[in-house]
């Protein structure tokens, strides 16, 4: 049986990798995003390298849980069944100190990032535990394992939280048949990544010499993102790319192996 996956935040970057990722193994997708356009674009750009019957689009603002039922509705009415959810949709916002941010700013941050999820995954539970099966998926980040960083302290901070949370949901779902987890792409290559140092050369010059160690494109992360998940039978995993290991061999071949990701 084909698997459907709805993926919140996925007109761009990773959600639109993993989009992807799934369409070229098979699977039906329902994209998502908070704008009706971003939408129907992405919808037309997918549609031409993949069958259009496996690909659906619904606009959904994730601050809202109404949209976000619907956006359940709407994908099982499309393709029947939804197997795989990923609360996937997030905001950075600038990278500026909190004495600078506006409260719009931070409202926006930790709805989207912690509200978002949290709603997502309630309509995403409720929705599979009535049809029987269904795995839930949240979307880890800088911060969630508890380091801080400057000047992206709110984006961390609903990052840490989502981490707390995911553990929570899998615990409570641990005699259900559903299946909750979180996923931990480490640093990717997106156009969020250069906004954050936009009017500021000098200090994007030195951050760039680090992304190129450490980070990696979207069409290497996902693809791995998604043989996990479609794999995965089991409750609390976290699949997590950038490993220990991986980061260490990068580090020590870096002098013999140049990257150039920037």
């Amino acid at each position: 049986m084909t698997k459907t996956a709805v993926i919140t935040g996925s007109t761009r970057g990773i959600g639109l990798g993993l989009a992807k990722a799934f369409l070229a193994r098979g699977c039906s997708v329902m994209i998502s995003g908070r704008k009706r356009e971003d939408v129907e674009r992405t919808l037309v750009a997918l549609r031409q390298q993949y069958p259009a019957q496996c690909i659906a689009g619904h606009a959904c603002d994730v601050r809202d849980p109404s949209q976000l039922d619907s956006l359940w509705h709407a994908s099982v009415s499309t393709f029947g069944r939804v197997a795989i959810w990923i609360n996937n949709a997030g905001l950075s916002g600038d990278q500026q100190m909190i004495s600078k941010s506006s409260p719009e700013q931070v409202e926006d941050i930790v709805k989207t990032n912690l509200l978002g999820v949290i709603f997502g995954s309630q309509v995403a539970a409720r929705g599979m535990i009535e049809q029987g099966h269904g795995s839930i998926y949240n979307m880890e980040g800088m911060g969630s394992d508890g380091r801080t960083h400057a000047r992206l302290i709110f984006y961390g901070m609903t990052k840490y939280g989502v981490c707390y949370f995911t553990r929570g949901l899998a615990h409570e779902m641990s005699n259900s048949p559903i299946i909750v987890g979180s996923l931990r792409p480490g640093m990717v290559v997106t156009d969020l990544i250069a906004k954050q140092y936009e009017g500021r050369p000098k200090e994007w010059e030195r951050a760039k010499r680090i992304f190129n160690i450490i980070a990696d494109r979207v069409e290497v992360v996902t693809p791995w993102l998604v043989d996990r998940m479609l794999e995965n039978k089991r409750n609390g995993v976290h699949l997590s790319w950038a490993t220990g290991g991986r980061m260490f061999f990068r580090l020590m071949a870096q002098p013999f192996s140049r990257r150039e990701l920037f």
